[in-house]
């Protein structure tokens, strides 16, 4: 339930107490919420390439430091109980990094297949959603007003993004269907969810969870295809540039939202 603050006035004759919701600590799904969010799934899935090929540590120190780092700034966001967009966004971007690294690691290191990867983190989602369900009687990113309901969402994303790297590489290359067709391909599921949504009454709340599924292999897709080297089906342009332009434009975009009040759960 949402935190409730009690206003008792000194008067003997104004005994009435009002109360007020707590503010919500996540964004509304508007336009530039599913802006940044793609970028950000696009950087989850380059930068996370980046980090591991770049720093030298392996990925199984690389997962380990930046699951770490991702501890941090997930209690600095906790810490806001109420919406701020930069710490807000930049805790997506670190889950979005980190469940990026814990599928390649299960897949690379580990020996995991895509198959079984996929079937997990789909299972671990609706575990997460029905005990969330069970729990606070909504799903509803509306009423995301306590610590805990918080952290069901936030365990939603990270698995989110796991299953969708999974997902993403398993159309892509265990399939054989190559990026651009699978991005292509997940991103018409968006379109469908959208126009079920807002066509035909899928529920709300439905359609927005299984947007932020599917969304993120469809990211983790075109940051593949801009990022790999050519003979591997991608584009070529590596993943330092693919990720700092992408970085780039996430920043200027939060910088807009922060400039327009009216994109602030208050």
């Amino acid at each position: 339930m949402a935190d409730v603050l009690y206003d008792i006035h000194t008067e003997p004759e104004q005994a009435p107490v009002s109360t007020v919701t707590a503010p919500n600590r996540v964004p509304l799904p508007t336009w530039d919420f599913w802006v940044v969010k793609l970028l950000a799934v696009t950087v989850g899935e380059t930068g996370a390439d980046f980090i591991a090929q770049n720093l030298g540590f392996g990925l199984p120190a690389t997962t380990i430091m930046m699951s770490a780092i991702l501890v941090m700034v997930l209690g600095w966001q906790f810490g806001q109980k109420r919406y701020v967009p930069p710490i807000y966004w930049l805790a997506v971007v670190f889950v979005s990094i980190v469940g990026t690294l814990i599928t390649d690691y299960l897949v690379d290191e580990a020996g995991v297949s895509l198959e079984l990867c996929s079937f997990v983190f789909a299972s671990a989602l609706a575990a997460t959603f029905a005990t969330w369900y069970a729990m606070e009687k909504t799903l509803s990113i509306h009423d995301v007003t306590t610590t805990r309901r918080e952290a069901f969402y936030w365990l939603a994303i990270l698995l989110t993004f796991a299953l969708g790297t999974a997902a993403g590489d398993l159309l892509a290359e265990g399939a054989g269907m190559g990026y651009l067709t699978a991005g292509i391909l997940y991103t018409a599921v968006v379109a469908a969810v959208f126009i079920a949504w807002k066509r035909f009454g899928m529920n709300g709340i439905l359609a927005f969870w299984l947007a932020y599924i599917v969304t993120r292999p469809a990211g983790a897709s075109f940051g593949d295809l801009l990022s790999q080297p050519v003979a591997n089906g991608g584009l070529g342009f590596g993943t330092t540039i693919t990720s700092a332009v992408f970085l780039i434009t996430i920043a200027a975009v939060i910088y807009w939202m922060t400039q327009h009040k009216d994109h602030l759960q208050e």
